[in-house]
């Protein structure tokens, strides 16, 4: 055989080995893994939610970011667009306001949680039973009410009735749900007057004997709910994400469940969630798409 032959050939079982080995090994495409941010306000409730919510969305195949804001920033991010979703609108009063700021550039979609209330809240053992005596006793609860983080819409309600009842001895204090919820127990243990802004659901109330103090002039409206938002255009761009937050949904009781984990010492509200997924699995079943 020449050598010309030779060569000839060498080429052609090269070109034969090349093709054989990009066919039957051809380069893996990139897997594109979307990313969901989810906002949220640092209250037991909406940190149980979101913390379900990103549990059950990884499950689904996605990347998701959980960003503590306050009450303003978490409807603005909304509204931006730097924020998907969240689980924690508190309507038709709480975040009424922040809703009609806006409504343009989001979706409020279904309920997530029915039954929900806010008011100004006393251990059961204070021995007044309305807003407007807060007043006369004032000394008793150290000229102080309790209060959360400052953007919260349960903050404005409660500034608002300082005005309508007149409350000229009291002062509203700025905190966080872990810091009134701490003032809350210390004050029980030493069975002393403390007067709170509180909410339903809250673990407190099943963790201490408490009451809401009637109020007459609705200052903090009457039963509400909680849903879940959408960024203008997440129907479109995710539809799968929209729909699971759509979907979400459960009562009170389901909620106290993992309220109550997540107050058990070393408590990691991730870790308290991926129990309660696994846990509930025909709940969350009806809420994937």
């Amino acid at each position: 055989m020449n050598k010309k032959l030779v060569g000839i050939i060498a080429v052609i079982v090269v070109i034969v080995i090349i093709a054989v080995v990009v066919t039957r090994d051809p380069a893996p495409e990139a897997v594109v893994v979307e990313e969901v941010n989810l906002l949220y306000v640092e209250w037991a409730g909406e940190i149980a939610a979101t913390y379900v919510a990103q549990e059950v969305l990884e499950e689904m195949g996605y990347d998701v970011n959980s960003i503590a804001v306050s009450g303003a920033a978490m409807w603005q991010g909304m509204a931006s667009g730097d924020g998907d979703g969240m689980l924690s609108a508190w309507l038709p009063a709480t975040h009424g306001e922040y809703l009609e700021q806006t409504r343009d550039d989001i979706e409020v979609l279904s309920p997530i949680l029915e039954g929900a209330r806010i008011g100004l809240m006393v251990p059961t053992y204070v021995e007044i039973d309305t807003v407007a005596e807060l007043n006369e006793y004032a000394d008793r609860f150290g000229g102080e009410i309790i209060g959360i983080d400052p953007g919260a819409g349960l903050m404005a309600a409660t500034e608002e009735a300082l005005d309508v009842y007149s409350l000229d001895n009291l002062t509203l204090v700025e905190g966080s749900d872990a810091a009134m919820t701490a003032a809350l127990g210390s004050a029980i243990e030493n069975e002393e007057w403390i007067v709170v802004t509180g909410w339903t659901p809250h673990w407190k109330e099943a963790a201490y004997e408490l009451k809401y103090l009637e109020d007459p002039e609705l200052v903090f409206g009457e039963e509400e709910y909680v849903a879940a938002v959408a960024r203008e255009g997440l129907a479109e761009d995710m539809p799968e994400v929209y729909q699971f937050l759509d979907n979400f949904y459960w009562t009170p009781e389901q909620l106290g469940e993992i309220l109550m984990w997540n107050e058990e010492p070393g408590a990691d509200p991730q870790e308290t969630a991926q129990r309660w997924v696994a846990e509930n699995r025909d709940i969350v079943e009806d809420w994937i798409p």
